[in-house]
């Protein structure tokens, strides 16, 4: 895909001007935008992998002070919106509409303020062009007809969202899960990891007696295999002697994960899961993901956890929603996963509410939290369905849509119906 190359660390910036009307009935009324000028420039930073991209959009209206804006550009090729933070965003074949949300409207003269897509692709035509704000075109390109003086409409911009049924990013497993049963042999006298009470998965891999996870574990690279690895490792451990290291490399291709063959569908709708994870490289700016769960409520495609702008997040398969929301104050309600030292990551999720909350190290994670309530900047996104998962299955490992490539080890890996604690 020719598009604008992403840099390396978009800067993140909150512009949060409160700019609403509201009439007696609680209906919101859009503020009629102030021309913009001449001067105005629209930066249209992407970040891209194969199927997928997110954009920074940032809006500069130049020397004249907007108090309301509409922003629009053209693709070349085929990406769709299906997503966007900050704005509202919608998609009429090419061409892409981007309004101000109730809180950013406002920008003063030399000012600015910035917004965020995501979409998918199969083919792209380059950078794209043709930006405006309020009818005037930006970046230095002169316009063709004057602007019109007519305010805009005072109805709301359509509601039409962009289609829900992007392709996904992660294609889902081409071949059915392995079918064969779990060993007959007897359970290993080594006793289980210390807080496992109840756990139907329960495992310190002081079982595994070759250099590759077996037994209860299956290495899987789901739609193809390149240079990732998932090894037994004896000199790096959480307890015990032994743990799953898995060298992830850079770019989708090179994924690995361990898959658990127990069946997890067995827990029930409300699943806890307690992890401990190690590893060594900060998360990068592209999105990542180190351990996910077919859903069988969601077309068998995965929930993953991951990470994406250098923080934590969870990540939906099958529509690319994201918890938080990519926006720099959604991933600030997030944190990073420390590195080289061993943490703790438990996570809830309630398949009969559609809730999921997360702990690292024992404590409360806000940004992965989603409660029922759609709240902007952090599960806005996340709801914008009915979200009810059944998860059924368990895979650690390393996948890359991007760049990022890290070595992590895994252990005392526990599944129940009660919170196991660390």
């Amino acid at each position: 895909m020719t598009i604008l190359r992403a840099r390396p660390a978009p800067t993140l910036a909150v512009v949060a001007a409160l700019a609403a009307a509201v009439t007696a009935t609680g209906t919101t009324l859009l503020v009629a935008p102030a021309a913009a000028a001449q001067a105005c420039r629209i930066d249209y930073t992407p970040n891209q992998w194969p199927g997928g991209f997110t954009a920074s959009v940032k809006v500069s209206p130049g020397d004249t002070a907007v108090s309301a804006w509409t922003v629009t550009w053209t693709y070349a090729g085929n990406e769709r919106v299906t997503s966007g933070w900050n704005a509202t965003v919608s998609q009429s074949g090419s061409t892409v509409t981007a309004r101000n949300m109730s809180y950013n409207g406002s920008i003063p003269a030399g000012g600015a303020t910035e917004f965020g897509v995501q979409g998918t692709y199969s083919t792209s035509g380059g950078a794209p062009t043709g930006f405006s704000l309020n009818g005037v075109p930006c970046n230095g390109v002169a316009p063709t007809t004057p602007p019109p003086t007519t305010p805009p409409p005072t109805t709301p911009p359509p509601t039409t969202p962009p289609p829900t049924t992007p392709p996904p990013t992660t294609p889902p497993p081409t071949t059915p899960p392995p079918t064969t049963p779990p060993p007959t042999t007897p359970p290993p006298t080594t006793p289980p990891p210390v807080g496992c009470a109840g756990a139907v998965l329960c495992d310190g891999f002081e079982s595994q007696t070759g250099s590759t996870p077996s037994g209860d574990w299956a290495v899987v690279s789901p739609d193809c295999s390149g240079a990732g690895t998932a090894t037994i490792d004896t000199t790096t451990t959480h307890s015990g002697s032994r743990a799953v290291r898995i060298n992830g490399a850079a770019g989708y291709c090179n994924h690995v994960f361990i898959r658990s063959t127990k069946n997890l569908g067995s827990v029930g709708s409300v699943r806890y899961g307690r992890i401990w994870v190690r590893h060594t490289t900060a998360q990068p700016t592209d999105h990542t993901t180190m351990m996910a769960m077919t859903d069988a409520a969601d077309g068998n495609r995965d929930l993953r956890m991951g990470g994406q702008n250098g923080a934590l997040q969870w990540n939906r398969a099958s529509d690319d929603a994201t918890l938080p929301e990519q926006s720099p104050a959604g991933v600030a309600q997030s944190v990073p996963l420390p590195t080289n030292r061993w943490t703790c990551l438990e996570f809830m999720v309630d398949g009969s509410s559609g809730q999921l909350r997360t702990w690292l190290d024992g404590t409360a994670i806000a940004g992965l939290t989603a409660d029922g309530v759609p709240t902007h900047d952090i599960d806005g996104q996340w709801y914008n369905r009915t979200w009810r998962p059944q998860l059924t299955d368990l895979k650690l490992g390393w996948e890359s849509y991007g760049n990022g490539s890290d070595t992590l080890w895994y252990d005392d890996v526990a599944v129940g119906a009660s919170r196991i604690g660390c």
